[in-house]
C-alpha cells in the first residue's frame, strides 16, 4: 500500500498525453488491496492497512519533497509538499469511505462491495486531491511551489466548457480509475476465491 501511494505521488506529477497523468494507473490499486484486505479479513484489519500505508506513504512523500531531480535544464522535488498533503487527505479520506461503505454492502452480490466502494472512493479522492495539490486557490499551502502551469485555462478534455486543466486533468484521472474500478473485479474475484480455498484445505485447529 506505501509502495503504490508514493509511487503515485511521483507520477502524478508526469502527464501521459495531453489530460492523463501516470498516477492515474497505480493509485487504483490502493482500492484493490483496501477491498481484498475487508473481503478476507473484515473491516478493522483493512482500516489496518490504510492507516499503515497512509503513515507510510506520507513519510516517504515528506522525505521526497527534499529530493531534487533535474531535467530539461532544472531542478523540481521528487514530491511537492501540496502533492504530499493532497494525497495524505484524500488517500485517508477516501480509502476510510471505501472501507465503511464496502462493509455495509459485503453480504450482497460479490461485485457490489468492491465496485460500489471503489466508485465513490475514487471520486472523493480525485477530488480533494486535485484541489488541494493543484487549485490556484490553495497556492497558500505551499507559496514557493509554482502551480500556475495547472491553472492554464482550456476547454475541458478539449472539448467542454474552459475550465483550469487541473479540472480536466482531475476528470480524466477520475475516468481512468472508473474504468480500472470495472477492471480490477477480475482479480478481486480470483484472489478471493483463491485465498478462500487456501483457508478451506488448511483449516485452523
Amino acid at each position: 500500500m506505501a509502495a503504490i501511494v508514493l509511487a503515485s505521488n511521483v507520477l502524478v506529477q508526469f502527464l501521459f498525453g495531453q489530460w492523463l497523468t501516470w498516477g492515474a494507473f497505480t493509485y487504483p490499486l490502493a482500492f484493490l488491496v483496501t477491498d481484498l484486505m475487508n473481503r478476507l479479513y473484515g473491516p478493522q484489519a483493512a482500516r489496518k492497512i490504510v492507516f499503515a500505508g497512509f503513515l507510510v506513504g506520507v513519510l516517504c512523500s515528506l522525505i521526497g519533497t527534499q529530493i531534487t531531480l533535474q531535467g530539461d535544464g532544472y531542478t523540481y522535488p521528487a514530491v511537492t509538499l501540496r502533492v504530499a498533503i493532497g494525497s495524505g487527505v484524500a488517500f485517508l479520506t477516501a480509502q476510510l469511505l471505501d472501507v465503511s461503505i464496502f462493509d455495509r454492502l459485503r453480504d450482497r452480490r460479490w461485485w457490489a462491495a468492491p465496485l460500489a466502494s471503489s466508485l465513490v472512493g475514487s471520486s472523493v479522492d480525485t477530488a480533494l486531491f486535485f484541489t488541494i495539490a493543484f487549485s490556484g486557490a490553495l497556492s497558500a499551502i505551499e507559496p514557493g511551489n509554482d502551480v500556475s502551469w495547472a491553472g492554464e485555462l482550456l476547454p475541458l478534455l478539449g472539448v467542454g466548457p474552459i475550465v483550469p486543466l487541473w479540472v480536466s486533468l482531475g476528470v480524466a484521472d477520475w475516468m481512468v480509475k472508473l474504468v480500472l474500478a470495472l477492471v480490477a473485479l477480475v482479480p478481486f474475484r480470483l484472489i478471493v476465491a483463491r485465498a478462500r480455498g487456501a483457508q478451506a484445505a488448511c483449516p485452523r485447529n
